[in-house]
């Protein structure tokens, strides 16, 4: 077998994983009134898809800094293990506190399907042809948000909610036959450290912020006291001072701080930042404003936000096949600016703006989702060596991630839906309103630091891999 072939072998173990962990949050949302049903755990709702989050956002860095350590294919082969074993026991689950145990199992490994992927393909690939491929597995998450939600309504209805976990099973195991027969790897064989004072501390911090920012979303509804829910943070912020001082310390940190030192690391992060708050905030009230304010059914705001599935995939691709030849920097502006002009279009609407309008500004919102973190994606990637990528991709991941996490607790403190239980559409449309100007503001942001990006051209992006 030729290298291109085995290339290509690798590539599609690896746009198979990247699928299964993009399409386990769309595909669990759709089946959770059946799963909560024969469970009999509506208190316990949020939970299901929360831990799997937690597990997820807290094992990111550590997957990336241990590939660098041992190498990508054999923590990509634990993760996917990982992974696959949470999913069959979820399906096996018989009690809710038995599927929220085993959706954390899931998230512990899906950190490393979330994350290792991309290292690979910048591994595996010269600059040019990386950013193409990366465009490709970027879209992944766009067909995902489209097939999800179809595949997790016809698995409950024709089948049983048990069948989206068990979905995972056959084609996580090709994914990972073909990456063991297929990409070989050149690790120095030595003794290697490993932090574990930093992955437990990171892990208390990483949870009690987390775990906080859930008890903030929740405590106006439960009257939680704010003792309680500070007590998190508080928590939180000692562990993060104490993980602080121990990887400056450590010969082999989870998370390098000198990768902040890179400009060009440091503001996509920053910018990847930004663009996952709005991002999170556009994919949850969009729908809510479709129903509550036009007063539509469920299946129509389905269908109004297919063009932002549609774009963000058309997006990555276009970026994949541009970045080469306009640079990282143009592309992630271009990006900003089609976001800055969604963002101002959903600020203005109204009860009475027409579907098509609203239509235009997904379309836009999307196509800037896939043409800005796919630049950024590759921007990662590409701004250190071997020996760093994994650490360095997986902190894109980790803040993406943490972005939405922040983006859907602060801005859900600002929507208000009426005291009653039948939503009230003139005090919803208001408070979306409100959301919809602060995203608009952060697009502005958005923008800026799109413009502050260093301009490499592909001469300059090859010196620095090389060196």
């Amino acid at each position: 077998m030729n290298a291109n072939q085995t290339r290509k072998k690798v590539t599609v173990a690896l746009f198979v994983a990247t699928f299964l962990a993009a399409i386990e949050g769309t595909i669990v949302s759709t089946a959770m009134p059946s799963i909560t049903g024969e469970l009999k755990g509506i208190q316990q709702y949020s939970w299901i898809i929360s831990i799997y989050l937690l597990a997820t956002v807290i094992t990111t860095p550590i997957y990336g800094k241990l590939s660098d350590l041992y190498g990508r294919k054999r923590m990509f082969i634990i993760g996917a293990l990982i992974f696959l074993t949470g999913s069959m026991l979820s399906g096996l689950s018989q009690t809710m506190n038995q599927l929220i145990l085993f959706r954390a199992l899931q998230g512990l490994g899906a950190g490393a399907l979330t994350t290792i992927p991309y290292t690979i393909i910048a591994d595996l690939y010269p600059f040019e042809q990386r950013a193409k491929v990366q465009g490709w597995m970027s879209s992944i998450w766009g067909i995902a948000g489209i097939s999800g939600p179809m595949a997790g309504g016809l698995l409950v209805d024709y089948i049983s909610w048990r069948a989206i976990f068990y979905m995972n099973l056959p084609f996580g195991v090709v994914a990972i036959y073909l990456l063991f027969t297929s990409l070989r790897e050149t690790i120095e064989k030595k003794k290697r450290y490993i932090d574990y004072p930093g992955i437990a501390v990171f892990t208390i911090a990483m949870f009690s912020f987390l775990y906080g920012m859930t008890l903030l979303r929740e405590g106006s509804a439960e009257s939680l006291p704010l003792v309680r829910i500070g007590s998190f943070f508080a928590i939180a912020i000692l562990f993060f001072i104490l993980f602080a001082v121990i990887e400056r310390r450590s010969p082999e940190p989870i998370i390098p701080f000198q990768l902040f030192r890179n400009r060009i690391i440091s503001m996509a992060n920053l910018v990847s930042f930004l663009l996952c708050v709005i991002n999170v905030v556009i994919i949850f009230y969009l729908p809510l404003w479709i129903q509550g304010v036009y007063g539509k059914p469920a299946t129509y705001s389905g269908l109004a936000m297919i063009p932002l599935s549609i774009a963000w995939p058309l997006g990555s691709i276009l970026a994949g096949n541009w970045i080469a030849k306009k640079g990282l920097r143009f592309i992630s502006v271009i990006g900003s600016g089609f976001l800055l002009a969604s963002s101002i279009g959903f600020a203005t609407l109204t009860a009475s703006t027409s579907i098509v309008l609203f239509i235009v500004f997904t379309f836009m919102a999307g196509l800037s989702f896939g043409l800005s973190l796919t630049s950024l994606t590759v921007a990662v990637s590409s701004a250190v060596g071997w020996e760093q990528r994994g650490s360095a991709v997986a902190s894109n991941n980790f803040i993406r991630t943490l972005g939405q996490t922040i983006g859907i607790t602060v801005f859900g403190l600002l929507l208000h839906t009426g005291q009653a239980e039948v939503i009230n559409s003139a005090v919803l449309a208001a408070s979306l309103h409100t959301i919809f100007v602060w995203v608009a503001v952060l697009s502005v942001l958005v923008v800026l630091v799109s413009l502050a990006l260093p301009k490499l051209n592909q001469t300059e992006q090859q010196r620095r891999i090389a060196s």
